[in-house]
């Protein structure tokens, strides 16, 4: 049986459990670990040198890490089509833009959960918040049209990537001028997949 070993609050993680739950691959084992980037669980260390989740065990093969890869993996395991020809370059893209989305707003977190209170470095706080508001903005007036669209590895990332702006930095308010987004995530937030990879509320 593989295994994919990542923790639960963790953006990158949700992405492949989301995919699991909409392609119906409930043969996997999610095994959940605690780890940080100074302090590598043991399992993420042993499955990924970098020591970063997700990653994913096969029987067959080394293990499989970077949740892109990992989501493509999946993704052609089950014919399931979220990385369709036809538009195979507007997904990437758009499943890159809402995982720099997450990789900033991942950073934001660290930086104050990680470093002690009078290292915190507000400058580079604001610099990961402003590459979110970019990425959020591009969302907003260039992808809303593929965000309407049939349903791809894209949509699934930037929604998960927006569940994770809700999660921990919820007093930012990234709905505000972005009425379409909004209204858009409204409405994948309620996909099952979703609905059944919620991170806890701690």
């Amino acid at each position: 049986m593989m295994q994919l070993v990542g923790s639960p609050p963790s953006p990158f993680v949700r992405k492949c459990r989301v995919v699991l739950a909409e392609t119906g691959q409930d043969d996997v084992e999610i095994i959940d670990v605690s780890t940080t980037p100074v302090n590598t669980a043991p399992e993420a260390a042993a499955a990924n040198p970098l020591g970063k989740i997700p990653a994913l065990l096969r029987d067959g093969g080394p293990a499989l890490y970077d949740s892109r890869v990992i989501t493509r993996f999946l993704d052609h395991r089950a014919q399931a089509g979220l990385y369709p020809d036809e538009r195979l370059w507007d997904v990437l893209t758009l499943e890159a833009t809402a995982d720099g989305i997450m990789e900033a707003a991942v950073l934001m977190v660290y930086e104050k959960r990680v470093r002690p209170e009078e290292f915190w470095y507000e400058p580079w706080l604001d610099a990961q918040w402003g590459k979110v508001t970019r990425a959020l903005d591009a969302l907003e007036s260039r992808w809303m049209s593929h965000l309407h669209g049939p349903l791809d590895m894209g949509q699934l990332a930037v929604g998960c990537a927006l569940s994770y702006l809700d999660f921990r930095h919820g007093d930012k308010d990234w709905r505000a001028g972005r009425d379409s987004l909004a209204a858009w995530y409204g409405k994948i937030a309620k996909r099952p997949s979703m609905q059944s990879t919620m991170p806890p509320a701690a």
